[in-house]
């Protein structure tokens, strides 16, 4: 994952510099989902785990605002939900429960990410879910999975229902409550979080126009769905997050700098 230009700068001696870059881009990707509207005041979070052998993991402070979020600010929890960190926050205790029970169960996925937007939950509500109706869709279609809703997740018997209905997908819609992501790395999180707005923005758009669909024939759907395996994959020409990552790092930069602190 690319590092931020002089983050270290900033690293406190006790830290070890693999936690701190974890830090980093992990507050700037709170920063990136405010800029990008996905941000729900204080609800929702984004979590990474942090390198090691131990199974802890990175969260936001319940009371600090997306786009004020910092690397110093984030909070590191233990598997059974004790704040290792010093800080005059808590966590939220859904946010607990939904992130341990990715990073507990699937260690190698590093990143999970949590949004309640107009777009995601419009769709999360809708009984067919993500409609194969255009090519942003289709980006996501075979990677998607749904979880029922269950009431506010406090539960910790939950979190097994959850990674049973994640299973090897990198989206799942949370039905009646919001989008899900998960990732290798930050940047893969984010970017298949932003496929997944980007689809259910457009499929609220067009059943909004109130125009007839024209449906994607079956083998066309079939064709793009494995073109976009190859395209995704780390021989393709756009493994995710992997290029666009920097990129989006140097657009935080411009528009909203001081993360990295």
């Amino acid at each position: 994952m690319a590092q931020p230009a002089a983050a270290n700068a900033n690293r406190p001696d006790h830290m070890t510099e693999t936690e701190w870059q974890t830090r980093v881009n992990l507050a700037a990707a709170y920063r990136l989902v405010d800029l990008f509207g996905w941000s729900d005041l204080l609800g929702t979070h984004l979590s990474a785990r942090v390198p090691g052998p131990d199974e802890h993991f990175l969260i936001n402070p319940f009371g600090v605002l997306f786009e004020e979020m910092t690397a110093s600010a984030l909070i590191k929890v233990d598997g059974e939900g004790n704040c290792l960190t010093d800080s005059d926050y808590s966590i939220n205790p859904a946010a607990f429960v939904i992130h341990s029970a990715v990073h507990l169960a699937v260690p190698e996925l590093t990143c999970v990410m949590h949004t309640h937007t107009r777009d995601g939950v419009g769709v999360a509500c809708q009984e067919d879910g993500i409609l194969p109706i255009s090519q942003q869709a289709l980006s996501i279609y075979a990677h998607t999975s749904y979880h029922d809703y269950e009431g506010l997740a406090f539960d910790l018997a939950e979190r097994e229902r959850l990674v049973s209905d994640l299973g090897g997908n990198r989206v799942m819609v949370l039905r009646n409550h919001g989008l899900l992501t998960v990732g290798r790395s930050i940047g893969e999180a984010f970017m298949w979080m932003y496929r997944a707005e980007r689809a259910c923005r457009y499929q609220l758009s067009f059943q909004q126009s109130g125009a007839k669909l024209r449906p994607i024939p079956q083998a066309v759907v079939d064709k793009t769905v494995e073109q976009g395996r190859i395209a995704n994959s780390p021989n393709g020409h756009r493994p995710i997050g992997q290029k666009e990552w920097p990129a989006l790092l140097r657009k935080l930069d411009r528009a909203n700098p001081g993360y990295d602190v």
